[in-house]
C-alpha cells in the first residue's frame, strides 16, 4: 500500500488556525499571568524570610 507523498504526518501545507490579534491577545495574558505568578512567590518569599526572623514571643 502505497500513500501519496503529502498525505503522511505533518508534511502537507500548513493552514492559519488563529488570527494574528487573537494569537497576540493569548500572549499578552500568558506573559499578564507569568508576571503575577511571580510577584505573588516573591512575596510569599519574602513574608516567610521575615516571619523567620521575628523571635517566637514566650
Amino acid at each position: 500500500m502505497i500513500r501519496p507523498s503529502g498525505a503522511a504526518g505533518f508534511s502537507g501545507r500548513s493552514a492559519p488556525v488563529a488570527s494574528s490579534r487573537l494569537t497576540d491577545a493569548v500572549a499578552a495574558s500568558l506573559a499578564i499571568g507569568s508576571l503575577s505568578l511571580c510577584l505573588i512567590v516573591t512575596l510569599t518569599v519574602l513574608s516567610i524570610k521575615i516571619s523567620m526572623a521575628m523571635p517566637i514571643p514566650a
